[in-house]
């Protein structure tokens, strides 16, 4: 137990202890290989292991520096703090089991209570874990997550909507708090805590606690942010390169100028329209592209990309749709967004039909979301497949995957589809009307 009777020694003590978690935290984050069990949401076994290996090692090495300062060091114990968060990070089994860890060396001391302790803070971390809709959620939690309390109060009134980074917020309070209602029940050297004795005191001891939480989960979100952009222009690098490939490789050359010969002896129109959308296509894929683009942008390089295999497969065998609602036009989204889309339509879907193809493309608004669905009438995908077309179909996956970066877990991209009579990409994502300096503003969903 570590006694603080001046006011002074408190507000020391607290500080050193917040700073000792951002230390560790920030330390930690310097290791490329922690940074890529930390960037992955879903872990396996191995990288739940190594999430233990990092984190565990630093923090026991702070229990031991206060038992061997005689409470001199308390400030370097983090483990209770750090039960939590490995429980909020790794689950309802790496947290308990590497809480455990934590606490040997104070339960060598004889600090019997210090396991069962660590154990269930790392457990309600895990089932916090389970509990949030998103795991986006659990990286909201940052340093200064109290103020939005009232906020989240009037929402509680007015039954809207749940803001779940109050969740790990109140469990980091109500942990501190039997901490110490433990501790004092005892009356024994069972259990390590801070014993203030006073009300306004014991307030600050709980804030030293919650910060010592927020701020290592502010540094990695912040980490994760930046990996989010540079694993988002990697991948816009790759979806160009695929554009590129899948539509300037010899074989799309050769059926595209073979249609243009054809079309010069009793077209000349029509083959001079398609040599000239064709020479806008190479331009818009070879140029710098931004990150967004208003989908009129993107509606139009689509148009010159259906134009051409219109010519191809002719009218009456390939017919385009358009149900667009005219606001929606300035709205801004990916870029590159619809073409991988609108071919996986014609390769896999219409490909198989002699006659009749259609595409139709839509868009509309609804809540401030844009929704975009393309949908064609071809051969569909068969039910044993759909559950492996995100990661199978190349075009598809990756605009999942984009997706995915851009806007964490606020979109939705849904595949529907009958063998036989087609299939239907619903995307829904947060509408933005920026202004044109905004459109390459990298991701809105880099989230406090």
């Amino acid at each position: 137990m570590g006694t603080l009777t001046s006011g002074a020694d408190l507000l020391f003590t607290i500080l050193l202890h917040v700073g000792a978690a951002a230390s560790v935290s920030a330390w930690l984050v310097r290791s490329a290989f922690f940074r890529k069990v930390l960037f992955t949401e879903v872990r396996d076994s191995d990288q739940k292991v190594n999430l233990m290996l990092f984190i565990t090692p630093a923090l026991a090495m702070g229990v031991l520096l206060r038992i061997v300062g005689h409470d001199s060091y308390s400030f370097a114990d983090l483990m209770l703090e750090g039960s939590f968060v490995l429980g909020l990070l790794g689950g309802r089994v790496v947290g308990p089991l590497g809480g455990s860890i934590i606490s040997l060396p104070a339960f060598f001391h004889h600090e019997w209570l210090s396991m069962p302790v660590a154990a269930t803070a790392g457990l309600v971390g895990g089932l916090i874990r389970q509990t949030v809709p998103t795991t986006e959620d659990i990286w909201k939690l940052g340093p200064f997550s109290f103020l939005n309390l009232p906020k989240w109060l009037v929402g509680v009134v007015r039954r809207t909507k749940v803001s779940w980074e109050m969740v790990p917020l109140g469990a980091c309070v109500a942990l501190e708090l039997g901490r110490q209602a433990l501790g004092h029940a005892t009356k024994q050297q069972w259990l390590f805590y801070l014993n203030v004795g006073q009300s306004w005191a014991l307030g600050l001891v709980v804030l030293s606690t919650v910060m010592a939480i927020a701020v290592p989960m502010k540094i990695w979100n912040n980490t994760r942010i930046e990996m989010n952009l540079e694993q988002h222009q990697q991948l816009l690098l790759k979806a160009r390169m695929d554009a590129l490939s899948a539509q300037i490789n010899p074989h799309f050359l050769f059926n595209t100028l073979n249609t243009v010969s054809s079309l010069i002896r009793y077209d000349p129109d029509m083959a001079r329209g398609v040599v000239v959308k064709l020479s806008k296509i190479l331009r818009r894929l070879l140029r710098k592209h931004e990150t967004f683009v208003p989908l009129q942008d993107e509606l139009d390089f689509i148009d010159d990309y259906l134009d051409i295999e219109v010519a191809r497969f002719g009218r009456d065998n390939l017919q385009i749709h358009k149900e667009i609602e005219g606001h929606t036009l300035e709205a801004f989204v990916p870029s590159m967004l619809l073409q991988p889309i609108v071919e996986n339509s014609l390769k896999h879907g219409l490909s198989g039909k002699l006659e009749g193809g259609e595409i139709t493309i839509r868009t509309a608004t609804r809540d401030g979301r844009l929704v975009i669905e393309v949908e064609d009438n071809g051969v569909g995908i068969p039910e044993d497949r759909m559950e492996q077309v995100f990661g199978d179909g190349i075009g598809i996956s990756n605009v999942h995957e984009r997706l995915r970066v851009l806007y964490g877990g606020d979109f939705r991209m849904d595949i529907s589809s009958r063998e036989g009579e087609g299939t239907r990409i619903h995307i829904d994502i947060p509408e933005l009307i920026p202004t044109i300096s905004q459109a390459s503003a990298v991701t809105p969903s880099a989230s406090e």
